[in-house]
């Protein structure tokens, strides 16, 4: 057999393999690419303004953490867009914690800043806009705040988040 009738065979092999002929090919190069990325997953957009409802799995108080400490968070519900679930519950959720003001008697009320930066779902960690969670004591003066783990909190997000997910 000569070189290129070998290499015909192989190329005919591998594309029946993949279910694509050189005709397919030549008639619509995208439509073949869009097949392929179609069986991947697909592109879901939240809404900015969209609740998610997390359960801390970090307590923080404070009196004890410290600006920039990394806390964690469960999805409580899963967020479902057009039928399809965006984002599963149980999902991950990481932040950081972006204010802490202790409480005292010159200083006024305790206060703590939590900012919620990610979410992981399917393997894939996504960045996210949520507003500012934020707790303040309820009297000046020693008083301290503290959010124990399993807290539940809910947070908006601040801009629209593209996931994507299996088909």
């Amino acid at each position: 057999m000569s070189t290129r009738l070998v290499l015909a065979i192989v190329a005919a092999t591998l594309m029946a393999a993949c279910g694509t002929s050189a005709s397919d090919r030549e008639r619509d190069p995208a439509s073949v690419i869009a097949g392929r990325a179609g069986t991947a997953g697909r592109d879901i957009t939240i809404l900015s303004g969209t609740i998610l409802q997390l359960t801390l799995s970090t307590a923080v108080a404070s009196d004890t953490s410290e600006v920039e400490d990394v806390i964690a968070a469960e999805l409580t519900n899963a967020v479902v867009v057009g039928g399809w679930t965006a984002l599963p519950s149980g999902a991950l959720v990481a932040g950081v914690i972006r204010g802490v003001d202790p409480g005292g008697r010159a200083k006024g009320r305790a206060r703590l800043a939590l900012d919620f930066t990610s979410v992981t779902s399917g393997g894939r960690r996504y960045a996210i806009s949520a507003e500012r969670f934020s707790r303040q004591a309820s009297a000046p003066g020693g008083e301290e705040v503290r959010v124990p783990s399993g807290t539940q909190v809910s947070i908006p997000l601040a801009a629209p988040l593209t996931v994507r997910v299996s088909n």
